[in-house]
C-alpha cells in the first residue's frame, strides 16, 4: 500500500486528485467543528450515551451528531436515497430505462437522489428538531428553522464534497467521508479502552485477545476481498483473411465479495431507520417498544442487521454484475466456458456460481460485524461497533488502492502505436 502511494505521488495527475481529495476531506473535517446554535450539548451527550442506535450513528458522523455541528446527519440521506433510487428502479420502468441508457440516463438518475437527498434530509431534521425539544435551549420557530437548515445545508454540501471526490479525485466519495469519519474517532477509542483496562472494567486478556480480533479480522477482509473465482474461457480459432484470430485461454475473475463495504453502510443505515423515526415521538409507545425490542445490540437489531448486509450483497452484486451480458458478450466473441455450452446455459452457471460467492461473502461479511456484538453484550465492554467500523475501514483502504493501481496501470500503458 505504502509503495502504491508513492508510486502514485510521482504521477502528475495522480498527485493533483490526492491532493484535490485530501483538501475536500480537510474541509470535511473543518466542518465538524462548527456547531449550530440553540443545542443543549450535555443533554445530547447523554442521550448517544445512553442508547446504543444514536451512538453507532455518531460514529459513522464522526462525532458530529454528538457535537451536533453542521454535519450532525452525516451523509445518511444521500445513502438512504441512493437506497431507494436503486430499489425503485427495478419496480419503475421508466428508472429502469435510465439506468439502461448510459451517462445521460445516470446523470438524470443521479439528479433525482439529489432532489431525494434534499427532501429526506429536511424531514429527518425536522423530525430531530421536533422531537429533541428538551435539547434545545429556546425551542421557537425561528430556532427550529435554525436547525433544521444549518444540518440539511451540512448535509447537501457533504453531498456535493462526496459527488466532487468521486468525479475529479480518487476513490468513492462517500465512502471516503465514512472512513475519515471512523478514523477520526480512533484517538478517543483508544482512551476508552486505556479507561476500561484502568478501572478494571477490561482485563489485559481481553485487551489482548481484542487487539488479536483485529488483526484477524483486517487479514479476514484482505482475503476476502482480494478472493476470487477464476472462470476459464476458451476462445475458438477463426480466420480473418490471411490470419487466425482466437485460440487462446482466458478467465473471468469473480470476485467472493464484488459488492465491497457497501452492504454494511447501507445495512447500518437501514438499521438506524426505527430509531430515527421513533426519536420523532419519543414519548409515545411506539418509542418506548423501538428502545426495548430495537436497541441496538438486541437479538432483534442484531438479525435485522445480519439480513439486511446478507440481503445487500445479493442486491449490490446483482447491480454491478450481470451474467446474462457476459454470457453474450463471451457468445459474441466466439468463447465459451469449457464444459458449458452457450447462450442460456453458461448463464445459469455463472449466476450459480455467483449466487454461491455471493452468500459466502455476505455471511463473511455479516459475522464479523456481529461478533463485537456478542462480546459487547457478554463482557459488558462497549466494542458493539468495532466490527463495523473495521469492515469499513479495510475495504475503503483496499478500494482506493485499487483505484490508484488501476490509474497507474492506465498511464503505464504505451498503446500499440508504440514500440
Amino acid at each position: 500500500m505504502v509503495s502504491t502511494l508513492k508510486d502514485a505521488w510521482k504521477m502528475p495527475e495522480l498527485r493533483r486528485k490526492i491532493i484535490f481529495t485530501l483538501a475536500l476531506l480537510f474541509v470535511y473535517r473543518l466542518g465538524s467543528f462548527i456547531p449550530v446554535p440553540f443545542v443543549d450539548l450535555a443533554q445530547l451527550e447523554t442521550l448517544v450515551n445512553d442508547n446504543g442506535m444514536f451512538g453507532l450513528f455518531n460514529i459513522i458522523s464522526g462525532g458530529n451528531f454528538g457535537n451536533f455541528t453542521i454535519f450532525a446527519m452525516s451523509i445518511t440521506p444521500y445513502i438512504n436515497a441512493s437506497i431507494i433510487m436503486n430499489l425503485l428502479a427495478f419496480a419503475i420502468p421508466a428508472l429502469e430505462k435510465l439506468q439502461k441508457e448510459g451517462e445521460e440516463g445516470r446523470k438524470k438518475l443521479a439528479q433525482y437522489t439529489r432532489f431525494l437527498t434534499i427532501v429526506l434530509a429536511l424531514i429527518q431534521a425536522l423530525g430531530m428538531s421536533l422531537s429533541f425539544g428538551d435539547l434545545l435551549i429556546d425551542k421557537t420557530t425561528f430556532t427550529v428553522s435554525t436547525v433544521v437548515i444549518c444540518i440539511t445545508a451540512g448535509t447537501a454540501f457533504l453531498m456535493y464534497l462526496g459527488e466532487q471526490i468521486t468525479e475529479n479525485g480518487i476513490g468513492n466519495g462517500i465512502s471516503l467521508i465514512i472512513f475519515v469519519s471512523i478514523i477520526s474517532r480512533i484517538p478517543s477509542g483508544i482512551g476508552e479502552l486505556y479507561n476500561y483496562v484502568s478501572i478494571g472494567t477490561m482485563s489485559a486478556i481481553s485487551l489482548i485477545l481484542l487487539l488479536i480480533f483485529i488483526v484477524v479480522v483486517v487479514f479476514g477482509v484482505v482475503a476476502v476481498n482480494e478472493g476470487q473465482r477464476r472462470i476459464p474461457v476458451q476462445y475458438a480459432k477463426r480466420v480473418v483473411g490471411r490470419k487466425m484470430y482466437g485460440g487462446q485461454t482466458t478467465h473471468i475473475p469473480l470476485r467472493v465479495n464484488m459488492a465491497g463495504v457497501i452492504p454494511i453502510i447501507f445495512a447500518s443505515s437501514l438499521t438506524l431507520f426505527p430509531a430515527t423515526i421513533s426519536s420523532f415521538f419519543p414519548t409515545s409507545a411506539f418509542a418506548n417498544w423501538v428502545t426495548t425490542y430495537f436497541a441496538w445490540g438486541s437479538w432483534a437489531s442484531t438479525i435485522i442487521y445480519v439480513v439486511l448486509i446478507v440481503a445487500f450483497t445479493y442486491f449490490y452484486t446483482a447491480v454491478t454484475f450481470n451474467p446474462f451480458d457476459v454470457a453474450d458478450n463471451i457468445k459474441k466473441q466466439g468463447g465459451y466456458v469449457p464444459g458449458i455450452r452457450p447462450g442460456k446455459p453458461t448463464v445459469e452457471y455463472l449466476s450459480r456460481i455467483m449466487n454461491r460467492l455471493t452468500l459466502f461473502g455476505g455471511a463473511f461479511l455479516a459475522l464479523i460485524a456481529i461478533i463485537p456484538i456478542l462480546v459487547g453484550d457478554y463482557t459488558g465492554v462497549n466494542l458493539q461497533f468495532g466490527g463495523t467500523s473495521l469492515l469499513i475501514i479495510v475495504g475503503v483502504a483496499l478500494e482506493v488502492v485499487k483505484t490508484l493501481e488501476a490509474e497507474m496501470m492506465m498511464r503505464h500503458h504505451q498503446g500499440f502505436l508504440k514500440s
